[in-house]
């Protein structure tokens, strides 16, 4: 078995054990569909390297009282968010004129609800996975921009919080612009989160150009 295998079977076993509400759990016992699961295996889990404060088929109720269940939600104490997995063939290609018109309603309704939506299409799962990655760690970034250990100090914790915020990896000369600091005392901050592997270059050999948040 996998490393996401295994961390897949003791989260989903987790999820099905605490929910209380019969419909969503009847819904986790019949397992996760194939778009969420490649997702999750591809994406997510290469990403962000956990399950943390993630919910299939998590489920919440429209203006008209009605059920809906979201791919993924994504929540943490004052924040919420929802991830969605578009299949072509269901969402594009062969949907009905009617379907399209609820999934509409169902993104405009989480907005309005203070939902942060992150629509995925399933053939970028499939061709783009990087650029995938860097949507789904920018998702998460908006939730954790506020959380930086408490060893860090201003200057490094505030870079961890610029680099969450991006959807790429940065030039020195943009972080010292944002934190207003010297080009020196910039790259010694750029140094030491590398050192604590909380940074990564992204690119450069001789005289390093680019960094981006570590995996």
């Amino acid at each position: 078995m996998s490393l996401f295998d295994d961390a897949c079977e003791q989260w989903m076993t987790k999820q099905i054990a605490e929910e209380r509400n019969p419909r969503r759990r009847e819904l986790l016992k019949k397992g996760l569909g194939h778009s969420t699961i490649a997702y999750l295996s591809s994406i997510w889990f290469p990403a962000v390297g956990n399950f943390d404060h993630l919910y299939p088929e998590y489920e919440v109720r429209d203006m008209n009282n009605s059920f809906r269940y979201l791919d993924l939600a994504y929540i943490l104490p004052g924040a919420k968010g929802c991830i969605e997995i578009q299949d072509y063939r269901t969402h594009a290609r062969d949907i009905e004129t009617g379907r399209f018109k609820d999934l509409c309603l169902k993104q405009a309704l989480l907005t309005l609800d203070d939902w942060l939506f992150l629509p995925i299409a399933y053939l970028s799962i499939r061709d783009d996975p990087a650029v995938c990655k860097q949507l789904t760690l920018a998702f998460v970034g908006k939730f954790l921009s506020t959380a930086t250990p408490s060893e860090l100090n201003w200057g490094e914790a505030e870079t961890l919080r610029f680099a969450r915020r991006l959807m790429r990896p940065f030039l020195p000369r943009e972080l010292s612009a944002h934190l207003r600091l010297s080009d020196r005392h910039t790259r010694d901050i750029l140094h030491h989160l590398v050192n604590k592997k909380m940074l990564v270059v992204a690119s450069g050999n001789q005289r390093y150009r680019t960094y981006r948040l570590g995996q």
